[in-house]
């Protein structure tokens, strides 16, 4: 399924497949990005921070987000660029064993004054299988119109 600008409607909503994020999610994180603080890599010091072990990254959870909105395919003959991320709030921790998915609403959306495009605004959640929140943050996409 593709959607393109016309196919958005304001308050649809989807929820993605879960993932199971593992120590060796986090520790692959840490050698893509170069950040190896205790806090990802040893789970005595994470503790020792009040933490129940190693945490992911920020970010991780971040990326992650789009790449299970990514496997949704809502975008995958549509998409033109991802205009930004607003509003990201890290809520709560997400260590090695949690289970999270995503859950997405579409929130606002107006044509580009420029191309034949429009601008799509996503509420994103990273949630935890209780459905509480780990990430909450704002998307915005460019996507193009049938025309």
């Amino acid at each position: 399924m593709s959607l393109w600008f016309e196919d958005i409607g304001i308050g649809d909503s989807h929820v993605t497949a879960s993932h199971l994020v593992t120590e060796a999610d986090i520790a692959a994180f840490c050698d893509l990005t170069r950040d190896h603080h205790p806090l990802h890599t040893d789970a005595d010091y994470a503790r020792a921070q009040g933490f129940p072990g190693i945490i992911a990254h920020g970010l991780y959870g971040l990326a992650l987000m789009e790449g299970l909105k990514t496997e949704l395919k809502l975008y995958e003959e549509s998409s033109i660029a991802s205009l930004g991320w607003n509003e990201v709030r890290f809520v709560r921790p997400v260590v090695a064993g949690d289970r999270v998915h995503v859950e997405m609403r579409f929130t606002s959306k107006r044509p580009s004054a420029s191309r034949p495009a429009g601008v799509v605004t996503e509420a994103v959640d990273l949630c935890f299988a209780d459905g509480t929140r780990a990430i909450t943050a704002e998307h915005v996409s460019l996507v193009k119109t049938r025309g």
